[in-house]
């Protein structure tokens, strides 16, 4: 998981004007009122009591103590939420490895729920101001507090009537899992879309966003899901344990579905929620370029277009169908028939074409979307969509060894109409790229 750029700069902001407000305090307010005159002290007797107060009696004030709580908080969120903790880059001695991985950033961002109380707090105890209608600081927050606890009141009870059952379960190599479910009756979505889904046999708690890459045309929902994190390699070892080795013919390390005797572990799905990716529609010519797992949402967006071509030569054929061949034995046609029929609204497909480059390490990686990308290659009679494969793990460009594959690649697939590497009817393309290219 990455984390994007307006959160960051959100976060910078928050950072910027933290050191900013209690440096004001700390280094400005306090040593003046502490160090003033009796004269100068004496109008803000009314805020501060008669006696002056020390430097520490005003940090252990309401203010001082929620203030200091409310930066704590904010220190072990904004700790775990690098990079270096969030993906475990950091090698801790137990028990300390725990404050390490995606858990302890998603639990460690809890704490601001701490932190808006604290602030509310902080708020009502201002110095300077006595007249409770003046601090504001619960105004600024009601908002954005209501539409949070509205968003997860939300996805609570949605996830609910979203009751979706496993239909397949497949492991590929490269700790990839896929998850194939059925389509509930009021999930609508558009390729390009995620969704969150949470298992509670992993955390009851705990939900995470995946493209979907099944098309809107399917009668199922499916996610791909790499082992990333702590959250998906528990995800992975609860499904590993349901799952069996396959039969001869189906790819896969491990698969399970609906006749497997093991129980599949329970799923909740809420959204789903959009991206840019999902207004491919717009376009005349995409260029869609995947690294790794990355080509999800892609795939997605390439079904959905060989649906859309598919149903669009099926109302061509039932169009020419209408119109007589011109004969003596010329049948009779109803001309309101005809007219309803062909004057019917359609959807015009605006993509012209489709160009999908998937750059990947592992030549297991293939196995992922085989099947897509060979019913690609069967219907797309028209050469809308073009695919290009590339497994950057092989020997340099120029080595003998390296130009050995490719001649063998190009016999097979001559031969066989299948690419020796990546087992797909595409043909992958074996190069040497860039070393920080990040799959």
């Amino acid at each position: 998981m990455t984390i994007s750029t307006s959160t960051r700069t959100i976060a910078a902001a928050i950072v910027v004007g933290v050191i900013l407000h209690a440096g004001n305090h700390l280094v400005c307010d306090f040593p003046r009122l502490i160090r003033s005159s009796e004269e100068m002290y004496t109008p803000l007797g009314i805020y501060f009591g008669e006696t002056k107060p020390t430097y520490l009696a005003l940090i252990k004030g309401v203010e001082g103590v929620t203030g200091i709580i409310m930066v704590v908080c904010m220190i072990i969120a904004f700790t775990l939420a690098t990079r270096w903790f969030r993906r475990s880059l950091v090698k801790l001695p137990k028990p300390f490895d725990k404050l390490t991985g995606f858990n302890a950033f998603w639990y460690s961002h809890h704490l601001f729920a701490i932190v808006y109380v604290a602030l509310i707090v902080h708020g009502q105890f201002v110095y300077l101001i006595r007249v409770w209608y003046r601090k504001s600081t619960w105004m600024y927050l009601a908002v954005p507090v209501c539409l949070y606890l509205g968003e997860r009141i939300l996805r609570f009870f949605r996830s609910g009537s979203y009751a979706v059952r496993l239909l397949k379960v497949a492991i590929y190599p490269g700790n990839v899992l896929t998850l194939q479910m059925t389509k509930p009756a009021t999930f609508r979505y558009k390729s390009g879309q995620y969704m969150f889904v949470q298992c509670p046999a992993v955390s009851p708690f705990e939900w995470h966003p995946f493209s979907i890459t099944s098309a809107p045309g399917d009668e199922y929902l499916s996610i791909h899901v790499r082992q990333l994190g702590d959250w998906t390699r528990e995800l992975k070892r609860v499904f590993s344990a349901a799952c069996e080795p396959p039969v001869s013919g189906k790819s896969g390390l491990l698969r399970a579905d609906e006749t497997t005797k093991k129980t599949l572990p329970k799923l909740l799905i809420d959204g789903p929620y959009g991206s840019p990716a999902q207004d491919y529609g717009k376009y005349d010519v995409l260029l869609l370029v995947g690294l790794g797992i990355g080509a999800t949402p892609f795939i997605s967006i390439l079904k959905d277009l060989l649906n859309n071509i598919i149903k669009m030569e099926e109302e061509e054929d039932t169009s020419t169908d209408l119109y007589p061949p011109v004969g003596r034995n010329k049948p009779h046609v109803d001309l309101g028939t005809l007219m309803r029929v062909t004057t019917r609204p359609r959807k015009v497909l605006k993509t012209t074409n489709a160009y999908f480059y998937w750059v990947t390490r592992e030549q297991g990686s293939f196995d992922w979307f085989k099947g897509v990308m060979n019913e690609i290659a069967d219907m797309d009679q028209r050469n809308i969509i073009e695919m290009h494969n590339y497994l950057t793990s092989v020997y340099e460009e120029g080595d003998a060894r390296s130009a050995l594959i490719t001649m063998l690649q190009a016999l097979n697939h001559a031969k066989n109409g299948v690419d020796v590497v990546s087992g797909t009817k595409v043909s992958s393309d074996i190069k040497l790229l860039v070393a920080f290219l990040s799959l």
